[in-house]
């Protein structure tokens, strides 16, 4: 078939091409004089010709490569008609060739490429597979380059507070690079903006009236506000971070409260994060502090996910899994130091929590950054708990209390033996449906009760489905203990490790007393359809027994 040469001459798996290919020289790929690519003689009747690159490790992401095997890649295969001599542009050179009896090669082609870039580069990844992207730093261009789009202008979003911190030199950045902007919205510094859907819909309604495309200059509360009206508006947004303070800057989801529920709405990740250490390292301390608290929740949450996942419900994306918990040890290893305000400290801090968004977005959901510690957080912002108070108690310094409380709760789990468990009576006491929902009802009112009986039924199993979860726990346990024993840390150590951080690291620090916090736990369980611990220690007949051993004698708050 005549209309098809040109697709069949290209198609990998046609032999008889590649076998054309390798037996001809192929033009070298140049760097000046310098070969990066370069067809060398062989004693191969078959194949004369072999592809050898000089120094492959340094060029070999733009070369790609020249396999039969495998194929082309990179360079390679953009300029393949070229390399191999079958390019149109070369139809007067192949006449020459037929002509003289000369066999026809292919051409070389130069490259501008800079290599103490590129050595620079590489040395900078080190062992990480990633891409390293050369370009003016100054926020304007950057954002000219990754957000802006013609005949759109940009809105920056603010509260006076970061307008100061950061939003005047953002918009002189924006406009030095030519970008046009909308007058900027500015929300009042107090009392301090709260993450309320009606201020997402003032944001939203904002950016459709002028067209323009949002800038959130700011930390938690104001990057969810513009990440969820432009999500719902389906458009790119950019944040410019002022505060180590949480771990939403990159993720994906925003935590929005709606008529007295507080729930993760859905909605894509920022286009762009820039985050200036300086701007940063000038936040109040608490900011750093409330930020190391929500890092330090990546404990528990990566146990949680580990019981989920070994039951089938919530299987770990390995990804994100390493984007968490990969550094989070490391991260948290200096707390002494990110409070002296050590510049080493600090950076650690951002990557870690910048990480954990990743993973979110990786995940398309917050299960890789948060687990049950989280939902004590949710539950408390709703009793609207420190909310009287200027600066409003932090996201983070909640999730610390509710961090310790699981990593107490954690270690009495831990000191069982899941094992040794009686399937049959687990199963024989298993509470009806019904049972369940009376007992949502009688701890949690309202809006909230309706979400905790909704959200429940999602996990809730019968006599059948609890008897294959509770075995499949109790024959994995072997294998499962350790991995849990490797994610947990001892409660007492990570409470010290909050406060040399400054962190809050008992309930009355938070404004709770003992009893209130012990009445959390029933609520969080019912909070959320995600499987966690909590949820574990219900259905295996323990929960009961476990909080109440957590505020016993002896117990880290006893």
């Amino acid at each position: 078939n005549v209309a098809r040469t040109d697709e069949l001459n290209q198609h990998p798996m046609n032999r008889r091409v590649r076998d054309a290919e390798f037996a001809k020289y192929r033009g070298a790929i140049l760097l000046g004089n310098e070969p990066l690519a370069v067809s060398t003689r062989t004693e191969s009747q078959r194949f004369p010709w072999q592809r050898t690159y000089p120094d492959g490790r340094l060029w070999a992401p733009v070369t790609g490569w020249f396999s039969y095997e495998y194929g082309r890649s990179g360079l390679e295969a953009s300029y393949a008609p070229e390399l191999s001599g079958t390019s149109s542009a070369l139809t007067i050179t192949r006449a020459v060739d037929l002509l003289t009896g000369r066999q026809t090669s292919g051409a070389s082609i130069s490259t501008t490429l800079n290599p103490a870039a590129q050595r620079a580069g590489l040395d900078a990844l080190g062992s990480y597979r990633g891409a390293v992207v050369a370009m003016n730093y100054e926020t304007g261009e950057i954002l000219a380059r990754s957000l802006a789009q013609p005949g759109r202008p940009l809105l920056i979003v603010a509260d006076e507070r970061t307008w100061v911190a950061a939003g005047e030199a953002v918009a002189a950045s924006l406009q030095a690079a030519g970008l046009t902007q909308t007058e900027p919205l500015v929300f009042p510094g107090t009392p301090t903006l709260y993450a309320a859907y009606e201020h997402c819909e003032t944001i939203r309604e904002r950016l459709r009236e002028t067209n323009a495309l949002g800038v959130a200059v700011g930390a938690g509360t104001l990057n969810d506000l513009v990440k969820l009206a432009s999500g719902e508006l389906d458009q790119p947004y950019a944040v410019i971070g002022t505060a180590a303070s949480m771990d939403g800057y990159s993720g994906f989801g925003a935590p929005m409260s709606q008529g007295g529920v507080k729930i993760t709405m859905p909605c894509p990740a920022p286009a762009v994060v820039l985050f200036d250490l300086d701007v940063a390292a000038a936040a109040p301390k608490a900011m750093v502090a409330s930020g190391y608290g929500d890092l330090a929740a990546k404990i528990p949450a990566g146990a949680d996910w580990i019981l989920s996942d070994a039951i089938g419900l919530d299987p770990i994306d390995p990804l994100a899994w390493d984007l968490v918990q990969g550094g989070v040890a490391e991260a948290l290893s200096r707390p002494d130091a990110l409070a002296a305000g050590d510049a080493d400290a600090y950076e650690g801090l951002v990557e870690g929590l910048l990480l954990s968004g990743l993973a979110m977005q990786v995940y398309k959901g917050t299960r890789p950054a948060s687990g049950a510690e989280h939902y004590f957080s949710h539950l408390w912002e709703l009793d609207h708990l420190g909310a009287d108070l200027d600066p409003p108690l932090s996201h983070g310094y909640k999730v610390a209390i509710g961090t310790l409380a699981m990593t107490a709760f954690y270690e009495r789990f831990m000191a069982r033996d899941l094992a040794a468990i009686d399937v049959d009576a687990v199963v024989a006491a298993w509470p009806t449906w019904n049972a369940v929902e009376a007992d949502i009802r009688s701890k949690l009112t309202g809006p909230l009760a309706e979400k905790g009986v909704r959200e429940t039924r999602e996990k809730y199993v019968d006599a059948a489905g609890l008897r294959t979860r509770v075995q499949t726990l109790v024959d994995g346990w072997p294998s499962l203990r350790p991995r849990l024993v490797d994610q947990l840390m001892p409660s007492r150590d990570l409470q010290r490790m909050l406060a040399a951080a400054g962190t809050p690291t008992r309930p009355e620090d938070i404004g709770l007393t003992l009893a209130e916090l012990k009445d959390t736990f029933p609520k969080a369980m019912y909070y959320r359809s995600r499987y966690t611990v909590l949820d574990v220690t219900r259905e295996i007949g323990w929960f009961d027994e476990l909080v109440d051993e957590v505020f016993a004698p002896g117990g880290l708050w006893t």
